[in-house]
């Protein structure tokens, strides 16, 4: 049987989450030539994976994507499962052409641009823009000795985390002490367990999100997040530093939610071994029957086989978004990619409309317009695709 034939876009987006779908509505607003490309079986499935517990950390009124406002009060905050099915609802109302289930697993570069392969699947295109996300579910981060830990410990990473009932009997050591940490870190506590929560502060807001007088601070907070807190800023370029290394500050559980829970906070780090148990900073050796991980994700660039230049902190070298030593290739959706707002779905809009303003400027290969978003090749056969320009939407 005769190998598939590439099929060629002038642009693919790989990941269907917040980054990629709002790449791809600025891309379809300008009539370009494009697919996205998503792992998972549906749109949306990135959060679907999450804790059913976790409500986002900003209002619905700060959650929607450019042309949709999120279907909710502005005041109230969104579940994950509701993010994902708004998602889910946004590449349908935009007819976005988003193919789930496809997996690239290697991306090349060719004399004529990129070249894309997805299990037996190929494509080829003149830009590459890679929205695989914030948090790689697929790459947590768990310390090396952890496999030194007694078997009978629980050991869960907080990409794994559903609800206490996963826990054994007995204490619950929760390791990393960001926002998901103390989350979890409280509902444990909440329902019951001895709760040791370790790690250095990062931090944290200092009203209640969901408070009357936190409404009023929104406004405030959006356009620190957006204008304030940016790389161009010398104040931006600290934060950045400190979100990407040691993750971002408490949001909806406090240091005295946590407290009043009855969680106990070391600010020591967890760093070995003793005897099959966990071991503080400062040598205290934890007797947990349960140890969750909230040690963060790692970037995976192994599926990308050519080099790529990286920052020190191992995040790519971009700027708005492009990666100036590689033409044609381009990233959303990372922490502090051009700002705060950048990890937040406040952000996708205004990365991925940057993203595809730059792959605007620049004439398709393929041609330009109207007719360059409407044809494909698939074995020869020529198949119309057309990508509606959503005219008229506001840009976030």
């Amino acid at each position: 049987m005769a190998a598939r034939a590439a099929e060629r876009f002038e642009t693919v987006i790989i990941g269907g989450a917040q980054a990629g779908l709002a790449t791809g509505y600025h891309l379809g607003k300008r009539g370009r030539s494009f697919v996205i490309l998503e792992a998972s079986g549906r749109v949306g499935d990135s959060w679907r994976k999450r804790w059913p517990s976790l409500r986002l950390y900003s209002p619905a009124g700060m959650d929607g994507l450019p042309g949709m406002p999120f279907p909710a009060s502005k005041h109230s905050f969104p579940s994950g499962a509701e993010m994902a099915d708004y998602l889910e609802a946004y590449a349908a109302r935009f007819e976005l052409p988003v193919r789930t289930g496809v997996a690239v697993d290697g991306l090349e570069r060719d004399a004529g641009g990129y070249v894309l392969t997805a299990g037996e699947q190929r494509f080829e295109a003149d830009n590459v823009v890679i929205a695989t996300g914030v948090f790689q579910h697929d790459h947590p981060i768990v310390p090396d000795f952890a496999a030194d830990l007694d078997p009978g410990i629980r050991q869960i990473h907080s990409a794994d985390y559903r609800s206490p009932e996963q826990l054994r009997p007995g204490a619950v050591l929760v390791v990393g002490a960001s926002h998901s940490g103390g989350d979890i870190a409280y509902e444990v506590a909440r329902a019951g367990f001895e709760t040791i929560l370790s790690g250095r502060d990062t931090g944290q807001i200092p009203v209640a999100i969901e408070s009357r007088k936190a409404r009023l601070g929104w406004p405030v907070l959006r356009l620190l997040w957006t204008r304030v807190l940016t790389v161009s800023t010398p104040l931006g370029r600290k934060v950045k530093g400190e979100i990407r290394t040691h993750g971002g500050p408490l949001l909806r559980v406090k240091r005295a939610d946590l407290e009043a829970a009855g969680v106990e906070r070391v600010l020591e780090r967890t760093v070995g071994v003793e005897s099959g148990k966990p071991v503080l900073a400062d040598g205290r050796v934890v007797d947990a029957a349960n140890v969750v991980w909230c040690t963060g994700f790692r970037n995976d660039y192994s599926w990308i086989r050519f080099p790529l230049p990286l920052e020190d902190d191992g995040y790519p070298e971009q700027m708005h978004g492009a990666v100036a030593a590689i033409p044609g290739l381009y990233f959303v959706g990372l922490p502090f990619l051009h700002s705060f707002s950048s990890m937040l779905v406040l952000g996708a809009g205004r990365d991925g409309g940057r993203v595809a303003e730059q792959i605007a400027s620049h004439p398709s290969r393929n041609g330009t317009g109207e007719e360059a978003s409407r044809t494909l090749v698939w074995n020869g056969t020529l198949a119309d695709v057309g990508v509606p320009a959503a005219s008229g939407e506001r840009s976030d």
